[in-house]
Parts: structure tokens; sequence; C-alpha cells
């Protein structure tokens, strides 16, 4: 499903461009925290799909939506990435458009988020979505999409096992 923004292509994440990937988030993040969450979310088979954004055949943006372990049918967003030269260039949101698209088209009942709520509103999330479930991650940055109608999210939050050593 290539969508373009310019030069931008952005395309389904294929088992060879991992190594690529695993570069542009050591390059994003301060830490290795979020490249090792991605490979093992991968290794864990909790991944449910990933995008890439390319420039020239070059990765330059990647978002990564893995399977919650409750609710039960729903996803985490986390996390997304683009180099530093193609900001501010609506790469992110593209990433994250893509995935809430295949997410819905899956029968996604949620989407889950732990960002910047400034940010995030855009796409729809927001907190009031999971107050008063249980997370980990609760507070005003841990925000909710509803997908599906009528969906009731459940009491508590779990990501994959994966996120414990973020």
């Amino acid at each position: 499903m290539p969508t373009n923004l310019t030069n931008i292509s952005i395309c389904d994440e294929r088992p060879d461009d991992a190594d690529a990937v695993h570069a542009l988030l050591l390059e994003c993040f301060p830490t290795e925290a979020e490249a090792n969450l991605v490979r093992q979310l991968r290794q864990d088979g909790d991944t449910a799909f990933s995008f890439v954004a390319l420039a020239s055949d070059a990765i330059v943006g990647h978002v990564v939506f893995s399977r919650l372990v409750a609710p039960k049918g729903c996803l985490a967003l986390a996390p997304v990435a683009v180099t530093a030269s193609w900001r501010r260039q609506g790469i992110a949101a593209a990433l994250i458009e893509a995935g809430i698209a295949r997410a819905k088209e899956q029968g996604a009942a949620m989407l889950v988020v732990l960002g910047d709520p400034a940010y995030y509103r855009r796409f729809g999330f927001h907190e009031q979505m999971v107050r008063g479930m249980t997370s980990p991650y609760e507070g005003p940055n841990l925000m909710g999409l509803a997908l599906a109608r009528n969906s009731s999210p459940g009491d508590a939050i779990v990501h994959p096992p994966a996120f414990e050593s973020v």
C-alpha cells in the first residue's frame, strides 16, 4: 500500500529491513532501548505490522504496532522514528496514519500509545479513552484511540513482555 509524500514512500517493512531499522532506531533515540524493543517484539512474534518510510530506497522512518496482551484485539503504537534530516516533513504522521488505517482493516478494537498528547491528539488519541484502565504506563501521556464501535476495552492495558525492558 505505498503512499507517497513528496519523495517518500510508506510501505510494509520487509524482513531484510531489520538491520536498517535497528540502525535508524539507534540513531533516533538516546539509548538502545527502542531498537532492542523492536527486535524483541519481532523475535517474540508480537509485532502485528510495521511500516518503513523510504527515500531513494533508504529507510528514513519506521513505526511498529504490536499486539497487546490485554485488552484482546488491541494494539500498541511504539516506537515511531524518523531520521533527523527528514523530520518535520510529515513522515511520522504518514507512518502513523498508515498504521491506523491498517489497524482498522484488521479489525483492531483500540490503539494505545504513550507519547506527547499535543502530537497524538491530532490522530484522535485521547487520555479519556484509557481512563480507569490500569497500566504500568498510567499517566497523562498514555492515550487510546477507539477503532471499533461499542468496544469495551477492559480494565487493564498489558503490553507484550518486550516492553518490560524499556
